[in-house]
């Protein structure tokens, strides 16, 4: 498999097995910063006074709608520049790895990528400041409306399987996998015997008897 391509190119397309393991993928580099974290932490002294050790995996999308909200700046100011840099790195990271592998995603549902706005952008940005719109009938209507693309999203990306064959992003992963046992090379294939002995008469020379062809 071509790992950049999975990972970071957004053309082509992948299937649902593919994006749950770019989620695991995720989640473990997650994990490793989080332990490069306290790792840092400890070589500088910054968590002698405490034993217990803390992993912060929170690493989601809902830190990239954090990034737009001004309310946030100040939490900011808090972290040390080994969790800014972390944090930093750690959500571009991630944040390019699940568009990337998402929008691949939706090519394989025959969708563009530019769905993955109202999906999960829209939804996420309405989940960000919901506590900032007054209690009305058309919040509540949007806050239906940002749950069920949500919920429309999870459906695309992660239950329904992709359209059958060629679409106009590229061949169907999933065939590659089943025609991998098809395509077998025919030297790999079962010796044919009858096509390759011949019956030598015992008048002929060499002596007779049953030899490999000399073409074969």
């Amino acid at each position: 498999m071509d790992w950049t391509w999975y990972l970071f190119r957004f053309d082509g397309r992948i299937n649902r097995a593919l994006l749950w393991q770019a989620l695991l993928i995720v989640a473990l580099l997650a994990g490793l910063l989080g332990v490069i974290g306290q790792v840092i932490h400890f070589l500088n002294a910054e968590g002698s006074s405490k034993l217990s050790v803390k992993l912060d995996f929170d690493f989601g999308l809902d830190d990239l709608f954090k990034l737009v909200d001004p309310r946030i700046y100040r939490s900011l100011a808090s972290l040390g520049h080994t969790d800014l840099i972390l944090k930093a790195s750690g959500l571009s990271l991630f944040t390019w790895i699940f568009l990337a592998t998402a929008t691949k995603r939706l090519h394989d549902r025959d969708k563009s990528g530019w769905w993955i706005i109202p999906f999960f952008f829209a939804p996420g940005l309405f989940g960000q400041f919901s506590d900032l719109l007054p209690d009305s009938h058309w919040a509540l209507s949007l806050s239906l409306t940002a749950s069920t693309l949500w919920l429309w999203g999870i459906v695309e990306l992660f239950i329904v399987p992709g359209t059958a064959g060629h679409n106009r992003y590229g061949p169907d992963p999933s065939a590659d996998f089943g025609d991998g046992s098809a395509s077998v090379s025919p030297s790999a294939k079962s010796w044919d015997q009858s096509r390759e002995i011949e019956i030598v008469p015992p008048s002929a020379s060499p002596p007779g008897g049953m030899h490999v062809k000399r073409g074969s």
